[in-house]
This record gives structure tokens, C-alpha cells and sequence, in this order.
């Protein structure tokens, strides 16, 4: 919109409709700038061109369906989450199972973070925040693993 005010475009261009605003109403109000502007707006996957009073008709009438479809989306996925989490499924991904004193042994003895990650099977990032939260420099937003992730891992190692 900063360079559509300066008038250095006639027309926008958009895969659709949902590229440009997040709803309907915001859609609506850019879509009514850009008129008073006097620059056309064209939906490439919506074929809607804007330039007549009929073609903002539809303009509206397939942003309030767009909005209406992504709304049932997010509500379903809620709902599943939620179905899930009561049967006692793990939403997102499981917490790693890291033997930490075997990180820092090796890392204090001179290994690459690479080397300790491939070693470990885990990410070099993951190793870095490891090895922050070991030498006391924990980010507020870091989640330490529980003492059981720690004894589960230690007595998978004692297992091979």
C-alpha cells in the first residue's frame, strides 16, 4: 500500500484472493484504497477483474466464502487436536531422549558440535541448546527435558 498511495503501479496482481488479506474485511477495505486510488485489482486464480461493478460483487461474495472455508478448516483441526489429546495421544512432536552427560562428555573432549550431533543422532542446534542450558546460559524460552527423558536415555545406553 506505501507504494501504491504514490501511484507507482495501476494494477495488482494476485495468485488469489487469500495472498492479499487475512480477512474479509481487511480484503475489503484495501480492495476499497486501491479503487479510490483508481488502481485495478486482479485475481489470477479467482479470473475476477475488478475493473467493474459487477466484478467487485463478486470480489465480495468469494472473499466471504474464502474466509468461511478457512475458518471450518482451523475449526476442524481444532477439534481434531482436541479429540486426540482426550484419547490420550501426543499432539506435536515427542521430547528427545538424550543421555546429556554423554553430550557434554563429548563435547568437553574436544568433539565438534557436528560430531557429537551425528554421534548422538540429533540436530547440531539441538546440541547448542543442550550445551547452553548445561553451562547455565538457558534462554527464558528453552524447555528442559525431565529427569525421566535423562534415566530413560541413560538406561537405553547401558542397554547397547
Amino acid at each position: 500500500m506505501a507504494d501504491a498511495r504514490p501511484h507507482r503501479f495501476d494494477v495488482v496482481l494476485v495468485a488469489a484472493f487469500e495472498r492479499l488479506a487475512g480477512s474479509v474485511r481487511h480484503f475489503l477495505e484495501v480492495l476499497d484504497e486501491l479503487n479510490h486510488l483508481g488502481i485495478e485489482f486482479i485475481s489470477h486464480r479467482e479470473n475476477i477483474d475488478t475493473g467493474g461493478p459487477l466484478g467487485r460483487a463478486i470480489v465480495v461474495i468469494v472473499g466471504a466464502i474464502a474466509e468461511l472455508e478457512r475458518n471450518l478448516i482451523v475449526e476442524r483441526v481444532k477439534a481434531g487436536m482436541r479429540r486426540a489429546k482426550l484419547e490420550g495421544r501426543r499432539i506435536g512432536r515427542a521430547p528427545l531422549a538424550i543421555y546429556r552427560a554423554q553430550l557434554v562428555a563429548n563435547r568437553r573432549a574436544g568433539m565438534s558440535l557436528t560430531q557429537v550431533a551425528k554421534r548422538l543422532k540429533i540436530s547440531r542446534t539441538s546440541v547448542c541448546r543442550l550445551m547452553k542450558i548445561v553451562d547455565g546460559r538457558r534462554d527464558q524460552g528453552s524447555r528442559i527435558p525431565d529427569s525421566s527423558a535423562i534415566v530413560q536415555a541413560t538406561r537405553l545406553d547401558a542397554a547397547a
